[in-house]
C-alpha cells in the first residue's frame, strides 16, 4: 500500500508486526504507577476496544507489559512505518482541503525532528500529547480523509469521538484535552485518568495540531528578552557580553539559545539530558556544547571580555552553575528558567545531586524520594537566585511555574506580604503590559505546499503589511511593530524552520487581518501555491485563563476565572475557525491554567475572506476587552481605539475609583 492508503485503512486489516521503542529517538521517563491492580485491568480494557476481539488474546500481555514497563499504553506496535512529516496538501487523500491541511499539522507534530518524544506521541513540555496512543491517530487520520465539508469530527483528549453532521460554517474539528470535572484536577489525577486511557494532557499547541517546532517559542522569548534588556540597561548600552542565564533544552525550552542570539547577549542555557542539548546543538540552536563547569566558567570569561553574542550549552544542572558564578563574582544580567515545572515530579525538573539516569530511575522506583529531592533542589536553587538577585541581577519567572513549585516547596520566593513572589512574571512586567494589553501576540502561518519560495512569498507580503501599518500607528505601539518587522526581515537567514515552512510574529487584530486578507489574495492570483493555515500559540491576548503567566497583570481578582478562553474558543467556532481546542493544564501545569485555541486555513476564497475578518477581530478583541475592564491602561487604550475604528463593536468599560476613596471604609 501507498502513503494515501496506509491513511484511508486506518485500523490496519492484519494485525501488525510488534515494534520495539527506537534507541535513536528520546523517551518520556516511566510514569508513576499509580492504578491499582483493578484498574489496571480497565485501562487494559480499555485499550483493547480500539481492536477486534480475535487480536485480544496477543495485544493483552503486551499492552500491560508496555503499562508496568513505562506506566502508559502507547501501543507501539501501531506506530505506521511510513515517514512522520508534513507533506504538500496535496498529497493527503482528503475530500476537503480543511481536512488534508489538519493531516499535515498532526504529522508536523510527530515529526521526529520537531517532537520531543515522537514514539509516544509527544510533542514537547514532557508530556504534551498530541494523542494519548496510535490506534487514535490511525482512527483519526481515517475520519479525516473520509470528512466531508458538512461534517465534524469531535476529538475527547486524544480519542476520535466520530464524525457528526454540522454545516460547511461549522468547525471542521472540535478538540477537548483534559477538560475534567475541577475536583479531579489534580496532578494524580492526570498521572492516573491518562494511565486508564481517558484523557490527556494536550500542552497548549501539541494536542491543537499547531506547534511549529521551536521557532514560536524562539520568538517570543526574542522578544522577552530584548525587552529585559531595555529594562535593565541604559539607553545607549548593548546586550552583547551581558549575560542571560537559563535552564532548558528539550522541547520549547530548547529556543532559548538561539532568542538569545537574536537579542544579542551571552546565553548560558543548562541542560541535565545529553540527548537534548545534542540535538539542539547539532539543529543550529546553539553555538558552543560545554559539559566541564571549569570549561564553561572560563569560556564565560572570554565571551564577557570580548563582548560576544553568542549561546553556550552547559551539560549538567543549573544549580550548580548559579552557585559557581556566584562564587566566581560573575554578574549576571538576566536570569530565568524554563525546565517543564508544571510536570515537577515526572521528568519536568532534574535534581541537583543526582545525575539524569539516576533521576530517571529514582522517578519509577521511589517517587516520594524523589519529590523531596525535587523540593531540596527547588530551595537551594532559589537561594542561589537570590544571591545574585542581591548584586542586581533581574530574574523573571518566564511562566513555567518555577515560582509556583518552589513556593510550595518552602523555598524563600516570597515577597513580604507573603501573597505575591518576590520575582515578576515575565507577562507581568514585559509581555502583558508591553503586548497583549495592546493586542500584540503570537500569530502564525504554515504553507500547505510544503515549499520554501511560499514561505518566502508569506515573509515578503507580512513584511509590507507591518511596514504600512507602522506608518501611521499611534507611539504606543511602534516599539512592538518595529521588533516584529525587524523579526521577519531576519527570519530566514537565523534558520528557524524545523519541520513544516512555518512563520510567527507577533501582530494585534489589524495586523492579523490585514496579513491574512494579503495572503488570501495572494493564493486567489495565485502567487501562494497552495492554501495557508492560519493559528497561533494559546499564550496569546484571549487564548489562555492563566494566573500565573498569561493573565498575571490581571489585578481586578478575575486572574483566577476562565471565562475569557471559554468565550474564546467558543466565540472563534461560530465565526469561522476550521478547527478549535480548549485545554486545561498547557504551560504551567494541570489544573493550573485553561487555554483555547484554533486553526483557520486560508484557501483563495470569497469565504475564507469573510471567516477571517470575522473571526479573527473577535479572537483577540476578546481579550483586550476582559483586559480593559480589569483597569489595565494599555488595554483601555487598545480598546477605544478599536471602537473607534469599528462601530458595530461596543465594550463596556470601567469607571476608575480613585484609591482615597477606599481608604477609611473598612
Amino acid at each position: 500500500m501507498d502513503f494515501r492508503e496506509h491513511i484511508q485503512m486506518g485500523i490496519p486489516n492484519d494485525l501488525p508486526a510488534k515494534k520495539d521503542r527506537s534507541l535513536h529517538l528520546s523517551h518520556p521517563p516511566k510514569r508513576k504507577d499509580i492504578l491499582t491492580v483493578e484498574e489496571k485491568r480497565l485501562a487494559i480494557r480499555n485499550a483493547l476496544r480500539y481492536f477486534p476481539s480475535k487480536w485480544h488474546s496477543t495485544l493483552a500481555p503486551e499492552f500491560a507489559k508496555e503499562l508496568k514497563t513505562y506506566g502508559r499504553i502507547y501501543m507501539y506496535r501501531f506506530q505506521p512505518d511510513y515517514k512522520m512529516y508534513a507533506r504538500s496538501i496535496e498529497e493527503y487523500p482528503a475530500k476537503t482541503s480543511k481536512a488534508a491541511a489538519i493531516m499535515l499539522m498532526i504529522q508536523n507534530n510527530l515529526d521526529p525532528a520537531v517532537a520531543q518524544h515522537p514514539q509516544e506521541l509527544i510533542t514537547y513540555g514532557g508530556n504534551g500529547a498530541v494523542f494519548q496512543n496510535w490506534a487514535q491517530y490511525l482512527l483519526t487520520m481515517q475520519y479525516l480523509s473520509e470528512m466531508t465539508n458538512e461534517q465534524t469530527l469531535h476529538m475527547y483528549s486524544g480519542h476520535p469521538m466520530g464524525l457528526f453532521p454540522s454545516s460547511k460554517d461549522a468547525p471542521r474539528v472540535v478538540v477537548t484535552n483534559g477538560m475534567m470535572v475541577p475536583n479531579y484536577s489534580q496532578p494524580d489525577d492526570w498521572e492516573k485518568f491518562n494511565a486508564l486511557g481517558v484523557t490527556q494532557y494536550g500542552q497548549m499547541t501539541a494536542g491543537s495540531f499547531m506547534y511549529i517546532g521551536p521557532q514560536g517559542i524562539v520568538h517570543g522569548t526574542a522578544i522577552t528578552v530584548m525587552n529585559a534588556f531595555r529594562k535593565v540597561l541604559k539607553a545607549d548600552e548593548s546586550p552583547k557580553g551581558k549575560i542571560f542565564l537559563t535552564a532548558g533544552l528539550g522541547g520549547m525550552s530548547g529556543a532559548q539559545p538561539k532568542a538569545g542570539n537574536i537579542a544579542g547577549c551571552i546565553t548560558i542555557c543548562a541542560e541535565v539530558n545529553p540527548v537534548a542539548a545534542t540535538k539542539r546543538y547539532e539543529q543550529g540552536w546553539v553555538d558552543e556544547l560545554i559539559d566541564d563547569l571549569d570549561i564553561l566558567v572560563n569560556r564565560t570569561h572570554k565571551a564577557v571580555q570580548q563582548m560576544e553574542v553568542v549561546s553556550l550549552a552547559y551539560i549538567g544542572n543549573v544549580v550548580e552553575v548559579w552557585e559557581r558564578f556566584y562564587s566566581e563574582n560573575m554578574y549576571v544580567h538576566l536570569g530565568s528558567d524554563q525546565t517543564s515545572l508544571h510536570n515537577p515530579w515526572a521528568g519536568g525538573y532534574y535534581p541537583v545531586g543526582l545525575t539524569f539516569t539516576e533521576a530517571n530511575d529514582m522517578m519509577g522506583t521511589n517517587p516520594q524520594l524523589f519529590k523531596e529531592k525535587v523540593r531540596q533542589s527547588l530551595r537551594r536553587h532559589a537561594d542561589a537566585i537570590n544571591l545574585h538577585a542581591a548584586k542586581g541581577t533581574y530574574f523573571f519567572d518566564y511562566g513555567n511555574a518555577f515560582l509556583l513549585e518552589a513556593s510550595r516547596a518552602g523555598a524563600n520566593v516570597m515577597a513580604e506580604n507573603k501573597i505575591d513572589f518576590k520575582y515578576p512574571s515575565y507577562v507581568q512586567d514585559i509581555l502583558g503590559p508591553m503586548c497583549f494589553d495592546y493586542g500584540f501576540g503570537p500569530f502564525r502561518w504554515v504553507c500547505a505546499s510544503g515549499n520554501l519560495h511560499d514561505l518566502q512569498k508569506t515573509d515578503a507580503i507580512a513584511l509590507s503589511v507591518m511596514q504600512e501599518i507602522k506608518e501611521t500607528a499611534p507611539k504606543e505601539i511602534q516599539q512592538q511593530l518595529q521588533d516584529n518587522i525587524k523579526w521577519i526581515q531576519e527570519a530566514e537567514q537565523n534558520q528557524l524552520v524545523v519541520g513544516s515552512q512555518a512563520r510567527i510574529l507577533y501582530a494585534d487584530a489589524e495586523g492579523r487581518a490585514k496579513i491574512a486578507l494579503a495572503f488570501n489574495t495572494a493564493i486567489a492570483n495565485g502567487e501562494l501555491s497552495a492554501p495557508v493555515i492560519l493559528g497561533r500559540d494559546h499564550h496569546d491576548v484571549s487564548g489562555t485563563d492563566s494566573p500565573y503567566r498569561e493573565t498575571s497583570n490581571i489585578y481586578d481578582g478575575s486572574r483566577f476565572t476562565a471565562d475569557m478562553s471559554i468565550h474564546n474558543v467558543i466565540g472563534d467556532s461560530f465565526r469561522g475557525a476550521t478547527w478549535v481546542s480548549i485545554h486545561n493544564g498547557g504551560g504551567v501545569g494541570w489544573g493550573e491554567v485553561m487555554n483555547g485555541g484554533f486553526g483557520l486555513v486560508l484557501d483563495g476564497s470569497v469565504d475564507a475572506e469573510r471567516k477571517l475578518n470575522n473571526m479573527l477581530f473577535f479572537d483577540v478583541n476578546n481579550g483586550i476587552s476582559r483586559r480593559s475592564w480589569a483597569r489595565n491602561d494599555e488595554a483601555i487604550f487598545a480598546i477605544q481605539r478599536e471602537m473607534a475604528r469599528t462601530p458595530t463593536l461596543k465594550i463596556t468599560l470601567p469607571n476608575l475609583v480613585h484609591k482615597e476613596l477606599l481608604e477609611n471604609l473598612f
